[in-house]
């Protein structure tokens, strides 16, 4: 039986990851640039993140460092004004609490991820949070996750990793964790091989952790 979960954010606990392409899209459509999604997928896949098309096409730091800006910006709007919820989560958190201790572990900047919980109850079910801000090396690195493990004080084997993207479940492998994949539409083409365990929904853990 598993004791605790490390969650990712974007794509597991909110329908954020396609609103943080479109930010970047409308970011680079600003300066007659587009972003092709097949190759963004590869490029977050790598670390490499919204920027790396642009850098590919010759477009200086100076003018990625304000594009970085506007597309904050644009992201943030969305955040607060698209649907993001998915649906079933806060339920499915609420019964798994009393079966394990939860946490989250994301990429999302410290800004965005208050953004989106202002006025949510997600993070009621975790014990902490470790936001982009809280480690040095990102995923698809092991630091995020391990920087997990520790904060717990937990092992490997009694941990479970929940991901929706081919980056998350690198970063889990690495850090020698079980990773569930949940389904995301956004993401659904990405390799997932490697995942211990593919699920619709977040309430299918339970089965797994109760193993």
């Amino acid at each position: 039986m598993k004791k605790y979960i490390l969650f990712d954010h974007d794509g597991v606990l909110v329908d954020t990851e396609f609103w943080y392409y479109k930010a970047g899209e409308r970011a680079l459509a600003d300066i007659g640039l587009p972003l092709d999604r097949d190759q963004y997928h590869l490029d977050t896949n790598q670390g490499l993140g919204t920027w790396a098309q642009a850098r590919a096409a010759g477009v200086d730091e100076q003018t990625i460092s304000r594009l970085r800006e506007v597309r904050n910006e644009y992201y943030q709007e969305y955040l607060r004004t698209e649907a993001i919820e998915i649906e079933g989560v806060v339920e499915a958190l609420a019964e798994l609490a009393k079966y394990v201790r939860m946490a989250i572990v994301t990429t999302a900047k410290r800004a965005d991820f208050e953004i989106i919980h202002e006025k949510r109850q997600v993070r009621q079910f975790m014990d902490f949070v470790l936001v982009r801000e809280d480690y040095k090396l990102t995923k698809p690195h092991p630091e995020p996750y391990l920087a997990g493990l520790k904060r717990f004080g937990a092992t490997k084997e009694e941990t479970l990793v929940v991901e929706d993207s081919l980056r998350g479940l690198n970063s889990a492998v690495a850090a020698g964790i079980d990773c569930v994949v949940v389904h995301n539409d956004f993401t659904k083409a990405h390799d997932f091989s490697q995942a211990s365990y593919r699920i619709e929904t977040l309430i299918e853990l339970k089965d797994i952790i109760l193993n």
